[in-house]
């Protein structure tokens, strides 16, 4: 078998072509081979039947000299006619003539001279053929002659004499080269034949092989394509057959790939597009707690940088202790777990819910983490109870004093007039206290809640500064305060509800009056920021007073909040008229803050828009 060891990394085609060119190249040469021997065969039977007839006629031609009467050795004469007859029986039968005595001497050899003795030639009485001529009558064989060198078949025939005893074997030896010659053309004519044939083979199976792996081919040229994304390809032109039934399916295989691929390449997008969207955070882990996917929202929440941490156990990408034993608890009881976690050093609060599904291998989703960003609930809440405690304490002062005084005058002291009095005023101005307090709550309620709608008209900022003055000046003046303005003449108008930026200007100034010492100084100044035709005003209210520190500065805005309780519950605020007034600042799209007066005091600044040429009086603002 002739020895394929690349066959493996072949092509259909090729492996193919080789089989067949294998099978029909052993078919030939077996064919030629039984052919060969057949006609060999063949030929030496019709050499052994011309060589049967040529040695019968000689026998018979001899039989005369070799009479059983004359005795051997033959004389010189007999020798001689012996010789004479074998040579001329051997020109005509043109064959090598021996006449053997039954002892294996040798009587006479046509290929001898006359002259020579032929008794002198080797004992014949071993020769295989002469064994059997002696023993069977008839003997033949075939070998390279001894005396001639050639490969040569021998018949023998033995002659009786009358009484049955052998008188003697004459051999006859038809040299084989005219055989080999003709066995040599044969081997020629078939090997050419065979060459032939093989190379018809050859063109036929190309034909054959290419006409039909040439589909298979375009069809896994086709199905590498589509394993490499090109989803859009297909076999053209399938035939009717087993290969176009393949070529059918794999157009079929491609057409559901590609309808699938699409659904899960959209169900993806849809899924990244809601975990990039949510703003809770997703986080997905595996039995060994390996993160396999986080969401946007996660990343931002632990401070982590985009699709950095696939694949990375959970312990290396977030170090929070709380987190973690969460984490080895859930994943260890295969059971819905969750909790709370508060992040240092920025004190963010997470509440995490997880979920635990069905898992069997590594890198399959095991438990998926919600994490709920509750900071801003958390405080709500404790805004909420600081709401509640500051509202309590707010209305429990007057109420109590109130209170009080009722229970003084109900024992007996509203029988006296001199004590009766001041305690009916000091209720009264508790009462108003309340009242006070309760309307500003009402007003931040309706202006958190939307219930306020604002003005959108042209303001000049000169009148409403001017207005807001004259009500603070007999208080003012009292404290002998030194108020001074000073506008731009070019000053542009506002954009707002005039009567609520009155009262924002009268709550400022009334605070810088009021926590300014006597003879202190309040400065009310304005300026333009930004190009023509839009921008921004920004006023500033400045005083000489006590001041705020710094740490206070961003808290002065909440409600109830006051940096000296005491003295302003002595002045009579209710620690609520700056946050209405920041509320109604960015009502109007501005921007209030408070910041340090140098050397002393405080210096209130606000930011509002410019009016626009097109602004109407009862088109509202909206909200901020």
């Amino acid at each position: 078998m002739i020895p394929l060891p690349n066959l493996p990394k072949l092509s259909i085609r090729l492996k193919a072509i080789l089989s067949a060119l294998l099978a029909v190249s052993l078919g030939i040469l077996v064919a030629g081979w039984l052919a060969l021997r057949s006609l060999e065969q063949l030929e030496l039977a019709r050499l052994e039947e011309t060589l049967i007839v040529r040695t019968e006629l000689a026998a018979y031609s001899l039989t005369p000299t070799l009479s059983p009467g004359r005795p051997l050795p033959l004389g010189q004469r007999e020798r001689e006619s012996l010789h004479r007859a074998t040579a001329e029986i051997a020109r005509h039968a043109l064959a090598r003539v021996t006449v053997i005595a039954p002892d294996g001497t040798v009587l006479a050899d046509s290929t001898i001279p006359a002259t020579a003795d032929a008794s002198q030639l080797e004992n014949h009485r071993r020769r295989p053929e002469v064994i059997q001529a002696l023993s069977d009558g008839r003997g033949r064989h075939v070998r390279k002659s001894a005396t001639t060198g050639v490969n040569t078949a021998y018949f023998a025939l033995r002659i009786d004499g009358p009484s049955g005893v052998a008188v003697a074997v004459v051999r006859l030896g038809l040299p084989l080269t005219t055989l080999e010659s003709r066995i040599g053309d044969l081997q020629h004519a078939l090997a050419l034949a065979c060459s032939v044939a093989l190379g018809a083979a050859i063109l036929l199976s190309l034909m054959i092989f290419n006409g039909l792996t040439k589909p298979l081919s375009d069809i896994a040229v086709v199905a590498r394509r589509i394993a490499g994304g090109a989803l859009g390809e297909r076999v053209a032109g399938p035939s009717r057959d087993e290969v176009g039934m393949l070529a059918e399916s794999i157009n079929q295989m491609a057409d559901q790939l590609e309808s699938k691929i699409q659904q899960v390449s959209e169900d993806r997008a849809q899924l990244l597009a809601m975990l990039s969207s949510m703003v809770e955070g997703v986080m997905v882990l595996d039995v060994q707690g390996r993160l396999l996917r986080m969401n946007p929202a996660a990343e931002r929440m632990f401070g982590l940088s985009s699709g950095s941490c696939s694949g990375q156990h959970i312990d290396r990408v977030i170090r929070h202790q709380e987190f973690a034993e969460l984490v080895r608890r859930v994943l260890a009881s295969k059971e819905q777990g969750g909790g709370e976690i508060t992040m240092r050093p920025s004190g963010t609060t997470l509440r995490i819910e997880a979920t635990v599904t069905d898992c069997q291998r590594d890198d399959e989703a095991c438990a998926v983490f919600v994490l709920h960003d509750i900071t801003a609930l958390r405080r709500l809440e404790k805004v909420r109870k600081d709401f509640v405690a500051n509202v309590s304490h707010e209305l429990r002062t007057p109420l109590t004093s109130i209170k009080g005084y009722v229970e003084a005058l109900l024992d007996g002291a509203l029988s006296n007039p001199a004590q009766a009095e001041p305690f009916l005023q000091i209720i009264s101005r508790q009462a108003d206290r309340l009242n006070l307090i309760i309307e500003d709550l009402l007003q931040l309620s309706q202006i958190e809640s939307g219930q306020v709608h604002f003005k959108h008209e042209p303001v000049d900022l000169k009148d409403l500064i001017e207005r807001s003055l004259a009500m603070i000046k007999p208080i003012a003046d009292k404290k002998r305060h030194r108020v001074t303005l000073a506008l731009p003449p070019d000053l542009p108008p506002i954009s707002g509800d005039e009567e609520r930026l009155g009262q924002v200007l009268t709550n400022l100034l009334d605070n810088a009056v009021k926590y300014t010492p006597e003879g202190g100084r309040i400065e009310i100044s304005g300026r333009r920021i930004g190009e023509s035709g839009s921008g921004q005003v920004e006023l500033c209210v400045a005083d000489s007073g006590v001041g705020i520190p710094p740490a206070d500065r961003p808290r002065v805005f909440e409600r109830f909040y006051r940096v000296d309780k005491a003295r302003s519950r002595e002045l009579g605020g209710t620690g609520l008229g700056l946050s209405i007034v920041k509320h109604i600042v960015e009502g109007h799209r501005g921007a209030i803050w408070v910041e340090g007066n140098d050397p002393f005091g405080s210096r209130f600044l606000i930011r509002l828009p410019i009016a626009m040429l097109s602004d109407a009086a009862s088109q509202p603002l909206p909200q901020a």
